[in-house]
């Protein structure tokens, strides 16, 4: 297991958000990563277009996961229309 930063931007929406947050914790928990923290940033003005969205809810977490997991779920996030954009850090490196 290693440690994990992630950042994942959702629909400013507050019903889509809602929707997408539950989505992303629970593909986590599926996939046996421990959130370890959580942080609401709040919504975001997006440097660019994202899907046609000019602002996004960011939200952080600090997991711990195995790398193959991180994989896999990298996938299922892409193929998530609840996902706008996301991004996993490993802060060891």
């Amino acid at each position: 297991m290693r440690n994990y930063e992630f950042t994942v931007i959702f629909d400013a929406d507050d019903e889509k958000m809602k929707q997408g947050l539950a989505f992303v914790t629970e593909t986590l928990e599926k996939a046996k990563a421990t959130i370890t923290k959580q942080e609401d940033l709040g919504v975001k003005t997006l440097a660019y277009q994202i899907q046609k969205q000019d602002k996004g809810h960011y939200v952080y977490f600090e997991l711990s996961a195995d790398p193959t997991t991180i994989a896999s779920m990298s996938h299922v996030f892409q193929l998530s229309t609840l996902v706008l954009k996301f991004l996993f850090v490993n802060p060891e490196k």
